[in-house]
């Protein structure tokens, strides 16, 4: 693609995301954005971004809000994740070629 784009004399722009330390650094409110923007109904979006609660061998800690990063080791925060993916793929798709590319 490179090549034909270079030997047209157009202009091609590539983008980079490295995924390395991705849940740590997506923003709750992306993930509030995201997910109905995938048709994810309101009550399961609320629960998703209710308070955390750390739980240990002494007892539950007090209710507090997180506003980045997803939860380390719970099996939800990759399709949570993939949703934010989604959602940023199907924002950026309505962009033509012809947009990016003059």
């Amino acid at each position: 693609m490179q090549e034909n784009f270079r030997v047209k004399g157009k202009k091609l722009y590539f983008g980079y995301v490295d995924l390395e330390k991705a849940f740590d650094r997506v923003l709750r409110e992306v993930i509030r954005w995201a997910m109905p923007n995938l048709g994810v109904e309101e009550w399961l979006v609320s629960a998703v971004m209710s308070k955390t609660v750390v739980r240990t061998v002494y007892g539950n800690s007090s209710g507090f809000e997180v506003k980045l990063g997803m939860q380390q080791g719970s099996s939800f925060s990759p399709l949570l994740f993939v949703i934010v993916m989604e959602a940023i793929s199907r924002e950026f798709s309505g962009l033509t070629l012809g947009a990016v590319v003059r």
